[in-house]
């Protein structure tokens, strides 16, 4: 029971790594709150998961959204111990496309602007509604999700990376500024992970994937569940402004 009596809020919660998140904090003691914009894939995670779950409808891009559910939440809890930066999208595309000298095709703007939004915004605006909540109670634990993609880079994935690779400078950020209040902040790296997300891409992709990784397997959301138990349990009390890579060993690109 490393996480007992402890209320966690996950954002992105309803599905996925976000649910397995949940799933695995609640089977060692915590009450989970999970925060997504889909209600009816909340609602039902959270009827699943129990009396010791609760779900609330935010979209982590609107930061007034954020703070309206972070008041209720300690209105009715008191605390909040942990927070899982989890919510993501994908609106993957390359760059620019061009034939014969001819530009054919270029990333939206509204797709670099969206996920920008979510992901990286997503997580400043839960961060910042979250943090002094910690501070008051005396300390905390505050876990982004980023990527391999984020260290790494990858075909087809600026405005993705981009939000990876500033999720990874916020978390060092944030590990030096509340140090001093006993909050620890740190970043789960998944590699290819066999999410929702994946099991909508063509067999010939995952099976490329599959290859690339040197245990041979995809990840499966628990693996990366257990990497965000750890690092919100005291086990991990000395840890803070790391990036621990949840990844079969795949270095991406070769």
């Amino acid at each position: 029971m490393r996480l007992k009596d402890k209320v966690a809020l996950v954002t992105g919660g309803a599905a996925g790594i976000g649910r397995a998140t949940a799933e695995r904090f609640i089977e060692e003691g915590a009450k989970v709150l999970i925060a997504d914009v889909n209600e009816e894939q909340g609602k039902d995670a959270a009827g699943y998961l129990g009396p010791k779950a609760a779900f609330y409808s935010v979209d982590v891009s609107n930061k007034e959204a954020v703070q309206d559910a972070v008041n209720a939440i300690i209105k009715k809890f008191g605390r909040i111990d942990v927070l899982v930066n989890n919510a993501g999208i994908l609106r993957d595309g390359l760059l620019v496309k061009v034939v014969n000298g001819s530009l054919i095709k270029e990333m939206p703007e509204r797709d670099f602007d969206l996920v920008i939004a979510v992901n990286l915004k997503g997580a400043f605006n839960c961060t910042q509604a979250v943090a002094p909540v910690m501070i008051r109670q005396g300390g905390g634990v505050i876990l982004n999700a980023t990527s391999i993609v984020g260290l790494d880079g990858n075909m087809g994935q600026t405005n993705y990376v981009a939000t990876k690779a500033g999720v990874i400078g916020m978390t060092k950020v944030w590990a030096r500024e509340f140090g001093r209040f006993q909050i620890r902040v740190n970043a789960v790296a998944p590699g290819f992970t066999a999410t929702e997300i994946l099991a909508s891409m063509p067999e010939k992709i995952i099976d490329k994937m599959r290859s690339k990784t040197p245990l041979g397997r995809l990840g499966k959301p628990r693996d990366i569940a257990n990497a965000y138990l750890f690092l919100a349990s005291e086990e991990a009390s000395y840890i803070t402004g790391a990036v621990l890579r949840v990844d079969g060993g795949i270095v991406v690109g070769t």
